[in-house]
């Protein structure tokens, strides 16, 4: 397992629609790995594979936040929204590609996913709360979109000079 490094925003690759995977293989397995890794040291919920450069249909998230609960790290492959409640919530995002940088955004409250998982198997979940919020969020980077999409143009436009400023900053090192 290894830490890989993850895009900032602004970066094409945050823009562009993932590809399928087409079967799960041990290389499929190592990337999985090293984004739960990733993802848990970065610190974050939720990291799918476009963050770290890789244009594949995969996301990693843990949205288990509670003192004295188990983790519950999940690697989805391919995973598509099947169902969406009506009922909305508001929910503040953040994001490991927009680092800092918090907004609220509306989604359905409740949604339910299918994936392929590591194990080959098509997998089906109902999610809400947090978990909810997570899988929406991972599965839009998948379709080349960010949180940040959900905004006004002005606040956009705003949290993007933010990171290309940051950006800068670290290309100066």
């Amino acid at each position: 397992m290894s830490l890989r490094p993850i895009l900032i925003h602004p970066d094409p690759r945050l823009k562009t629609q993932a590809a399928p995977i087409e079967a799960v293989t041990d290389q499929i397995r190592t990337l999985a790995e090293d984004m739960l890794e990733t993802m848990y040291d970065a610190p974050g919920i939720g990291l799918a594979a476009p963050q770290i450069g890789v244009m594949s249909r995969i996301i990693v998230m843990d949205a288990v936040k509670d003192e004295g609960v188990a983790p519950r790290p999940m690697a989805l492959l391919n995973p598509e929204i099947i169902w969406s409640s009506e009922d909305r919530k508001i929910a503040e995002e953040g994001c490991l590609s927009i680092p800092e940088q918090y907004a609220e955004v509306e989604r359905p409250a409740e949604v339910e996913v299918r994936w392929l998982g590591l194990d080959g198997e098509m997998h089906q979940e109902r999610f809400d709360g947090l978990w909810a919020v997570c899988v929406q969020h991972e599965i839009d980077h998948l379709d080349g979109r960010l949180f940040i999409d959900y905004l006004k143009p002005l606040k956009r436009q705003m949290i993007t000079r933010k990171m290309q400023k940051l950006k800068r900053e670290k290309a100066r090192g």
